[in-house]
C-alpha cells in the first residue's frame, strides 16, 4: 500500500528544461509567434529560391547596384538593423529585471534603428526608380541598353522581396511602439515575444542583403554574363 500511495503522488513541478512532465512548456502566445516565424520563414525562403532560380536560368542578369550610393546605403542600413537587434536584447534584459524605464528606452532606440533602416531603404528605392529607371516589370531604357537580354522580372523580384521585408520592419516598429507604451501593464513574456519577431526580421535581411545586393554589384559598368 505504501508503495502504491507513493507512486500515486503527483510529480513535483519542473522548470521548462529540466526534463520533467513539461520539458517543452511554453506560453501559447510565444508558441504562436514561433509558428508565425516558421511560416514566414518559408515564405521568404520560397521568394529567395525563386529569385535565385530566375537568376541562374537567365542568359544575363542586370547588376544595377553601384558602390555609391546603393551598396553604401544598403551597408549602412544593415548596420542600423544589426544595432537595433543589440538594443532589443538590452530591452529584453531590462524587462527581465523589471527596469521598465530602461526597457522602454531600449525599445525606443530599437524603433529608431528600424525607422532609419526604412528611410534609407526608401531613398535607395527612389534612386533606382528615378536614376536607373528600374520598375517592377521594366528595367528601364538605361538598364535595358546595358543588359538587352536580361529578363524584366529582375525588378519584380527586387521590389517584392525588399518591399515585403520593409513591410515587416514597419509592422515591427508599430508592434514595438505598442509594447513600449504598455510595458508596465504587460508581462515580461510579451517583451520577449516582440524581441523574437524583431530578431527574425533582422535575420531575414542577413539573407536578402547578400543575395539581392552584394551579388548584383555593378563592378565594370557593363553587362555581366
Amino acid at each position: 500500500m505504501s508503495t502504491l500511495a507513493h507512486a500515486e503522488q503527483p510529480l513535483p513541478a519542473a522548470d521548462d528544461w529540466s526534463g520533467g512532465r513539461y520539458p517543452y512548456h511554453v506560453g501559447h502566445r510565444k508558441l504562436g509567434m514561433w509558428l508565425f516565424i516558421i511560416s514566414d520563414a518559408m515564405t521568404f525562403s520560397a521568394l529567395l529560391i525563386g529569385y535565385s532560380y530566375l537568376r541562374a536560368a537567365s542568359v544575363e542578369w542586370p547588376t544595377p547596384f553601384k558602390f555609391s550610393p546603393s551598396i553604401v546605403f544598403s551597408t549602412v542600413m544593415t548596420l542600423f538593423l544589426l544595432a537595433s537587434s543589440f538594443t532589443m536584447v538590452m530591452a529584453v534584459g531590462a524587462s527581465a529585471r523589471k527596469e521598465f524605464g530602461r526597457a522602454r528606452l531600449w525599445i525606443f532606440l530599437t524603433m529608431l534603428g528600424g525607422l532609419t533602416f526604412l528611410a534609407l531603404h526608401i531613398y535607395e528605392w527612389m534612386h533606382l526608380i528615378k536614376d536607373e529607371g528600374l520598375l517592377p516589370f521594366q528595367l528601364g531604357e538605361h538598364l535595358s541598353s546595358r543588359w538587352p537580354q536580361a529578363p524584366p522580372l529582375f525588378g519584380a523580384g527586387f521590389f517584392t522581396i525588399t518591399g515585403l521585408h520593409m513591410f515587416h520592419v514597419l509592422t515591427g516598429v508599430l508592434y514595438l511602439g505598442f509594447v513600449a507604451l504598455r510595458i508596465r501593464r504587460l508581462r515580461h513574456e510579451d517583451v520577449e515575444i516582440s524581441g523574437l519577431y524583431w530578431h527574425f526580421v533582422d535575420l531575414v535581411w542577413m539573407f536578402v542583403f547578400p543575395l539581392i545586393y552584394l551579388m548584383s554589384v555593378d563592378i565594370g559598368g557593363g553587362p555581366q554574363h
